[in-house]
């Protein structure tokens, strides 16, 4: 799988893919990840990537043109929104909120760019005519979509088969297809400061665990994030 990432700050990525399991996908074959400096596709000596908005008003937007470009120039084959094999991603505050179900989705797709919007946003030609999905992490708003698009790449890279040494890893965890939390984990000592691990998980017994794990990562769920036991 390919991710690309459009941002006109590249050195930005060059801790975060680096390190732990991204890192060795990537020395594997599993992934391949390839940053692009937006301001490679300016026109003019300055290398401009922005400018004011129209109607007046506070900050810079970035400029159509250039992001165009720069996706056509990456993949001229794409004849626009809808290829299901080339999905174009524009990271902002304004997009819907990221999750697990749609990691899941995007980890079936050859490859995935993101665009990493700045200042004021994008020009809203780019949403409506050139992405399949505008996106944001969360309820807030960040400087740039660089921070997301770390994000996301680790969140879907994980879910590739090899990836992670045990592939059940990626079942058994936070927000899995059922929709809970994990369940508690713990580990040596059995007992520290007083504390406990609970004699289930001492005793060997796999099916009085496993029911443990499932009351307790609902219990948990319950108490954390009831919003995701809506409807049950």
């Amino acid at each position: 799988m390919t991710f690309h990432v459009l941002t006109i700050f590249p050195e930005f990525f060059r801790g975060p893919f680096e390190h732990g399991v991204i890192e060795r996908a990537q020395r594997a074959g599993l992934i391949e990840i390839r940053i692009h400096d937006l301001r490679n596709w300016t026109q003019d000596k300055h290398r401009t990537v922005d400018d004011r908005p129209f109607g007046g008003g506070e900050g810079m937007v970035l400029k159509p043109e250039p992001v165009f470009d720069a996706v056509e120039s990456v993949w001229p084959e794409r004849k626009g929104p809808g290829d299901p094999h080339r999905r174009v991603i524009l990271l902002s505050a304004q997009g819907r909120r990221f999750n697990q179900a749609k990691a899941r989705e995007w980890s079936g797709v050859e490859e995935l760019l993101f665009i990493c919007g700045r200042y004021e946003g994008v020009d809203e030609r780019v949403a409506e005519y050139l992405v399949d999905d505008e996106l944001s992490i969360g309820d807030y708003v960040l400087s740039g979509g660089e921070l997301a698009a770390a994000v996301m790449i680790d969140v879907v890279a994980r879910l590739k088969e090899g990836v992670l040494g045990n592939q059940d890893s990626a079942v058994y965890e936070s927000f899995n297809p059922e929709g809970l939390l994990d369940c508690p984990q713990y580990t040596r000592p059995a007992e520290f400061r007083g504390w406990r691990a609970p004699e289930v998980l001492l005793g060997g017994n796999h099916e009085q665990i496993r029911q443990w794990r499932r009351e307790s990562a609902l219990e948990k769920t319950r108490r954390l994030r009831p919003d995701l036991l809506t409807g049950r």
